[in-house]
């Protein structure tokens, strides 16, 4: 139940020997410059290039992987970083090529890839590049702009290191004298357990503390982020840091703003679910905190080896490719399953080019770690797809596709719990529970977070103030419009936008959650109404990054320009709504 990172490197000593190496492929790289209008060194250059970034990805993702075993260890947040100047070098290095590319024309170029078989994988990437053109600069200005790769990122890394290296798990007492250590791994399980409101309330404050201590170093650090996201839209011209971030995968701007006007104009039935738990629960106030709490009074907990079980059970039927790719997503050596002192929070997959993916969990017992094993199983098994279907070039898939294969696996584990399971009344309030929480947790409250990020950017591109005063009165409103909860009652929690990573590490990054949750969910109906559509989804995994990703999922069977696929959600949480108050009433 641990990972076995000597499958990427033998040792230490092996890594630190194809740094070398690419410090070297870096260094002839550069060589390059000004000569690829000549098609053998065209040639030559792509073979190069696909050697090198094989073999950077991978030293990658391992750095990183040693490092989120233990975020304490310096050691290995040294080896990330030495990775990070690596980059910053490679960008360095290969500044010359989109200019150069640029300068040769369209039809040479796609006149060198006709030519030799080799470079076909390359054809989509060009196409990309010409379509990016107005938003290149000329060679001169981005080996400028590379010189600042580092610094760009430094946002993230000073995030990581308040919110994570130096944050200290909080000891609390409880109402009855006990004692518990807070961790980011246990307290939703302490809130979903803990019947009385205070305790629920010590725990809560517990985890948001540090927010509110740091939340003016939060908010400088995140107006870093912001002002870092306005100096690259002005420098490549885009009319805003919205479009910076969806123009280079294609993305319509309609396809946010649909998601984000749908989700705002039906938030009734978000507002009915938190009053069908204030009466359920006998709560005087439904705080956001009580969210985790049970509807049913069953506890049911479960091993690892029986959440597998489960995941496996729940597609048996589908075919044997597809089942193969799950039971090899999840084999010994690719998951590090519990939570240990320092390893990074939360739960991924993480794969380079041409390997097999890791998967970290911090797994608990309870049914949302089983869901958390299906998701990003169905990460990994997307990964595996992709990279035995799809050449280097093309098999990294855009974030925006990323979440499909994940929630898929959710939506079936789910209807397997609801038909197989013998059910109780207090096991069937269960699982609707589970399934309603995931729609709002997925779909409305992601999209909250793509609004405040929204919001916040607007107001930097506007040269508006950006202080832990202005980012917290944007969460609080949009609180009180999705949910209709005043969080300003709850000490701390107005700073939530400092609690999550994503906001600071990968910005316009969480509406893919609800987009992907959209598409996931219409193919999954897609599956159940006729189960050989089972190769429609198989389909788009094995595409990889092959296409824009709004092509990829069309192609699929769903169209997320329009609002169809957002409003199928929001009608699937109403006819939830209606079964969890037939089964509370029962």
């Amino acid at each position: 139940m641990k990972w076995d990172l000597s499958r990427l490197y033998p040792s230490i000593k092996d890594w630190e020997e194809s740094y070398k190496e690419l410090e070297n492929m870096i260094e002839e790289v550069k060589n390059y410059e000004g000569t690829l209008k000549d098609f053998d060194n065209f040639l030559h250059y792509y073979k190069l290039q696909k050697k090198l970034v094989v073999s950077a990805v991978k030293l990658y993702q391992y750095a990183n992987l040693t490092s989120d075993l233990n975020k304490k260890d310096t050691v290995n947040a040294a080896r990330v970083q030495k990775v990070a100047y690596l980059f910053s070098k490679l960008s360095q290095a290969t500044a010359f090529e989109s200019p150069e590319l640029l300068s040769i024309g369209k039809d040479v170029i796609e006149g060198f890839i006709d030519k030799d078989p080799i470079l076909e994988e390359y054809r989509f990437s060009i196409e990309k590049l010409f379509r990016n053109q107005e938003h290149i600069l000329d060679q001169k200005s981005e080996a400028l702009l590379a010189n600042f790769s580092q610094l760009m990122s430094k946002g993230r890394e000073l995030y990581g290191s308040l919110a994570v290296a130096d944050k200290e798990d909080k000891t609390v007492t409880l109402s009855d004298g006990e004692k518990i250590k807070i961790t980011s791994g246990n307290y939703r399980s302490y809130l979903a357990d803990l019947e009385k409101p205070e305790d629920r309330k010590i725990v809560f404050e517990a985890v948001f503390e540090q927010y509110k201590l740091h939340k003016n170093t939060y908010a400088q650090i995140y107006n870093t982020v912001l002002q870092r996201d306005i100096a690259s839209m002005q420098s490549r011209n885009y009319a805003s840091s919205l479009e910076s971030y969806l123009f280079g995968n294609n993305i319509p701007l309609d396809v946010y703003h649909n998601l984000v006007n749908v989700a705002k104009e039906n938030t009734d039935p978000v507002k009915r679910y938190y009053k069908i738990r204030k009466e359920a629960l006998g709560l005087k106030q439904h705080h956001t905190y009580d969210r985790f709490m049970p509807l049913a009074t069953a506890n049911s907990k479960f091993t690892y080896e029986e959440a597998k079980e489960l995941f496996f059970n729940s597609i048996k039927d589908y075919d044997d490719e597809f089942v193969q790719k799950a039971k090899s997503a999840l084999s010994d050596g690719y998951v590090d399953v519990y939570e240990t002192d320092g390893k990074q929070t939360g739960a991924y997959s993480w794969s380079s080019l041409n390997e097999h993916p890791y998967i970290l969990l911090n797994y608990d017992d309870t049914l949302n770690s089983v869901f958390t094993v299906a998701h990003e199983a169905g990460h990994s098994m997307h990964s595996l797809f992709s990279a035995e279907n799809q050449p280097v070039a093309t098999q990294n898939y855009t974030i925006f596709v990323a979440e499909i294969a994940s929630t898929f696996n959710e939506h079936n584990l789910l209807d397997y719990f609801i038909k197989n399971a013998k059910a109780t009344k207090e096991d069937k309030i269960q699982l609707l529970q589970q399934s309603i929480d995931d729609i709002i947790g997925t779909f409305y409250r992601q999209t909250l977070f793509a609004a405040y990020e929204l919001k916040a950017h607007e107001l930097a591109e506007k040269g508006e103030p950006i202080t832990c005063e202005t980012l917290s009165q944007i969460m609080v409103d949009l609180y009180k419009e999705f949910y209709d909860i005043d969080i300003t009652k709850e000490d701390g929690k107005e700073y939530v936008w400092s609690y999550i990573p994503h906001l600071f590490n990968t910005p316009f990054y969480v509406y893919q959650y609800a987009t992907s949750f959209a598409a996931s969910l219409k193919l999954y109906e897609l599956v159940k109404e006729d189960p050989k559509n089972i190769e429609k989804h198989v389909g788009l995994l094995k595409s990889g990054g092959n296409d824009y990703p709004v092509n990829q999922v069309k192609k699929a069977g769903v169209d997320l320009t329009t609002k169809e696929p957002f409003m199928a959600v929001v009608n699937r949480l109403n006819e939830l709504l209606d079964e969890l108050e037939l089964a509370l009433n029962e």
